[in-house]
């Protein structure tokens, strides 16, 4: 029995490797040891989950937990444990939603900007090692295109959204 040939068009070899790197970059950024160090440089003792939320909600806050959970694709329960903590160690604070007096927001203290600040701060360094035998204009291009990167990924997951899931 053969198999019957493909509709979809060959993939480019550029494509395939843009993806690799892609692949290959989420993953060098995600270890866990990389995790330590980023901490390590920042001063602070926060594991992955709980910085990720942080960052999260300074890019965007304050947000309802439901919708942080749902931002960041994860079980809403995690998040709710997570938060407790981030809220006992006073990185973050409930405060009333003023579109529902039943529901709260979660917002960042000035320990939790200042910890965020520290972890951005700590990722620059890293990434100005990284590249520092970059030229400046290298630099520049690099920029331009992840920023016209993420904007068509952004683009084309909404407009995948719209269409809704094929059958």
């Amino acid at each position: 029995m053969s198999t019957p040939p493909s509709s979809a068009a060959p993939v480019s070899t550029d494509l395939i490797e843009i993806e690799q790197a892609l692949t290959r970059v989420t993953y060098l950024a995600g270890r866990v040891r990389q995790h330590e160090r980023l901490m390590a440089m920042a001063g602070l003792s926060l594991d992955r989950a709980a910085a990720s939320i942080l960052r999260h909600i300074a890019e965007s806050e304050p947000l309802r937990p439901g919708v942080l959970a749902v931002q960041l694709s994860v079980e809403a329960s995690h998040v709710s444990r997570q938060l407790r903590q981030l809220e006992k160690d006073g990185y973050v604070i409930r405060v009333p939603d003023q579109d529902d007096s039943r529901a709260h927001r979660i917002q960042l203290t000035d320990a939790g900007l200042a910890a965020v600040e520290r972890m951005r701060e700590a990722s620059r360094r890293g990434m100005e090692m990284a590249l520092a035998d970059w030229s400046p204009e290298d630099l520049r291009k690099l920029a331009k295109l992840f920023h016209r990167l993420v904007d068509d990924f952004v683009t084309h997951a909404e407009a995948a959204v719209e269409v809704g899931p094929s059958v």
